[in-house]
């Protein structure tokens, strides 16, 4: 209970000063409605007094004001503004519950909202370390189907469980005034049932929590597995294994949450027709004791409809209940990615050139060293390279040299083990590696390409509407796609399809060229940027590589020396390790 508490003070803290606000007011929301309720529940003792015996209250002096008000003469003429008062009154109860839960409603999921965009903030904002020593069908999840979680099984309880906590004890306070040795009584009996029903179901919600919490990564995994690889799943024909993997954790997830269900509602129907039971026993009782009938039967309507109000309340706090100790395995791992410290500082993608870290003169690694965790061997191993500006540099290896782990370090995505990159002679470290990576575009072996336009596939990350065409225009020319796109009936706002589909792999290949040169950086990484490519292809995507202006800085990873003829330096590496320059 202890770490629990711990996670929901978590939660309140990571809410924004916005949030908090609207959780006080809809407090104050909340016990306005109790008051109304209890209102509503003390006008039946004097309507059906006023229903039975009219000619009484017509004869009650203090009310005789009224009475000449309304120009009433009667005790007859009593009953219609009574009824009106007293509908308008339930009607007035039922108006506050209606915006309550609509209120509590829309915060629970506003406030999921942020939960997630905070999460996925949080997450692309980790270094790149990060992101490629996990999974990231964990984050995924949690981003969609936790955040979700978080909403109904944490979020909507709490305020279901304060707001009929607080009813709940008005209520009682109300049927108290009326008869305490029945209320006293039938609360007693039905919150001990409860608490029977609730230990029995503790440890039975806590397991299906957390079958709930993990069924949910495992179910992304295999989506993203499946429908990732679908070209190799449809040539394997292993449909059959991701259906398996996919319906082992599905079947389980499903199986919990129905059992949550039933566990978290299944008491009220038990409680509901042992209430009806104990409601004609007091009937009885009342009956039996009073020897006018009429009497006992503005009581009887009082004590039957605080039952009605309470057994619903009662029913509300044992599900929210319920909720909460399903939802707290999904809480604490919704926690945790909010818990992720900024590794990455926030830029935009469009700050000035000024900004940026850049290379003048060389780029320097000084007996770099790196390994991806202590106990790991070193994937890089005393490396000491100098690159001169303007320089095309390209690196060969055998799969597992440790090319692309030295580029990643070049490129500030990974911090050495030992050893120093230096731009200038400037070292480069947490607090500038910013400024570096501004000036270094990187074209890999896949370029990613969103189902958007040309346009805004060159200007990848920056909003339509912030697009500077004539740039997109320009880089489009010097990578050697122009003719093609502006061949298009479109042209740049031609839809590529989802990741290019609509284009050739030379086509993609020289968009991502054309995306590099948009950011207008100076350093461009090729990771294996022709690798895929037929060699008509390849040789025509080179010379647009080779066009590009002597003022850029390239460095090329490649497993073919054909790829790297052309450049002013070869680095042959083996085992980590610079074996020739």
């Amino acid at each position: 209970m202890r770490v629990l508490s711990e996670e929901y003070r978590k939660l309140w803290n990571l809410l924004s000063k916005r949030r908090k606000v609207q959780y006080f007011l809809v407090l104050i929301l909340i016990i306005i409605t109790a008051f109304a309720e209890v209102l509503s529940l003390g006008a039946i003792i004097p309507f059906l007094g006023v229903l039975i015996s009219p000619e009484k209250v017509f004869e009650i002096h203090e009310l005789q004001f009224l009475w000449e008000i309304l120009k009433i003469k009667n005790s007859n003429e009593i009953l219609l503004p009574i009824t009106f008062i007293f509908a308008i009154g339930a009607l007035i109860a039922g108006l506050f519950r209606l915006c309550l839960l609509y209120i509590t409603t829309r915060l629970s999921f506003a406030i999921g909202a942020d939960l997630s965009v905070e999460i996925y903030k949080r997450t692309l904002y980790q270094s790149y370390f990060d992101h490629v020593s996990r999974n990231s069908a964990d984050v995924i999840s949690g981003i969609t189907s936790k955040a979700n979680g978080v909403v109904f099984y944490v979020l909507q309880p709490i305020l279901t469980l304060v707001s009929s906590v607080f009813l709940l004890s008005v209520i009682l306070l109300g049927l108290f005034s009326i008869d305490p040795y029945i209320t006293t009584l039938a609360f007693a009996i039905f919150s001990l049932l409860y608490l029977v029903i609730a230990f029995n179901a503790k440890k039975k919600l806590s397991r299906d929590g957390k079958i709930t919490a993990q069924s949910q990564t495992i179910l992304q995994k295999s989506l993203q597995e499946g429908l990732g690889a679908i070209r190799d799943v449809i040539l394997d024909g292993t449909q059959r294994f991701y259906i398996n993997l996919y319906s082992q954790a599905d079947i389980p997830y499903r199986r919990a949450q129905g059992n949550s269900q039933f566990v978290s509602t299944s008491p009220r129907y038990t409680i509901e027709a042992l209430g009806i039971a104990l409601m004609a026993i007091f009937a009885y009782q009342l009956s039996l004791s009073s020897t006018n009938l009429l009497n006992v039967i503005p009581l009887l309507g009082s004590l039957a409809m605080g039952a009605q109000r309470m057994l619903p309340v009662l029913q509300q706090c044992y599900s929210a209940w319920a909720y909460l100790k399903i939802g707290k395995p999904t809480l604490i791992d919704v926690i945790k990615l909010l818990d992720q410290p900024f590794s990455v500082i926030e830029r935009n993608a469009e700050e000035s050139f000024s900004e940026r870290m850049i290379l003048r003169s060389s780029i320097e690694l000084k007996d770099v060293s790196f390994r991806y965790g202590d106990g790991l061997p070193l994937v890089i191993d005393r490396v000491s390279l100098k690159i001169e500006k303007g320089q095309r540099i390209g690196f060969v290896g055998k799969t597992g040299s440790g090319k692309s782990t030295l580029i990643d370090i070049v490129m500030g995505l990974l911090t050495p083990t030992d050893g120093n990159l230096c731009v200038d002679g400037t070292t480069v470290d947490q607090k500038n590696v910013s400024e570096w990576q501004r000036n270094i575009a990187h074209v890999p072996q896949s370029i990613y390409l969103s189902d958007s336009t040309v346009a805004e596939n060159i200007a990848f990350g920056i909003s339509i509407d912030e697009i500077d065409f004539n740039r997109v225009r320009t880089a489009a020319r010097k990578a050697q796609i122009a003719d093609h796109i502006e061949s298009l009936k479109l042209g740049y706002n031609t839809i590529v399809g989802e990741r290019g589909i609509k284009l050739s792999g030379g086509q993609r290949q020289r968009i991502g060229i054309a995306r590099a040169l948009y950011k207008n950086a100076t350093v461009i990484v090729f990771d294996e940027a022709t690798s895929a490519l037929d060699n008509e292809t390849e040789k025509a995507v080179m010379e647009s590589i080779d066009g590009l202006g002597k003022e850029l800085t390239i460095l090329m990873i490649a497993h073919r020396l054909s790829t790297v003829e052309n450049c002013d330096k070869i680095v042959r590496m083996d085992s980590g390790r610079v074996v020739s320059a």
